[in-house]
């Protein structure tokens, strides 16, 4: 079996969970690199831009009223995306730290994988 079958396979047996849990821990671990090399400003662009899609996605996710999670928990993670999105451009500029932004990802993680 070929690896993009195995993918394709793997997408339809996964639990939304598993799968939110996944794709944090790739993109942290590209900003947990980006933090380790050192990079800075336009250098972050590319992984800064990733994480930023996963929490745009989040958040739009929780803002659609089809979303079963209980409107508290929605609210936060709404919040969060719009936090992530703000961050991030200080963290381009400079002015921010990019631990920032893992740590709130490995927190979400840890309640993903609690869950």
């Amino acid at each position: 079996m070929g690896l993009s079958a195995y993918q394709r396979a793997r997408g339809f047996a996964e639990a939304p969970r598993s799968t939110e849990h996944r794709l944090l821990g790739q993109v942290t671990g590209a900003l947990i690199e980006a933090d380790r090399r050192g990079l800075k400003g336009a250098a972050l662009v590319d992984v800064i831009h990733w994480n930023r899609e996963v929490w745009v996605t989040f958040g739009a996710t929780c803002a659609d009223g089809a979303n079963r999670l209980p409107p508290p928990l929605r609210a936060s993670i709404i919040s969060l995306s719009l936090w992530v999105d703000r961050h991030s451009s200080e963290v381009i500029a400079g002015r921010a730290a990019i631990v920032d932004l893992i740590e709130v990802n490995r927190l979400i993680m840890d309640g993903l994988a609690a869950g």
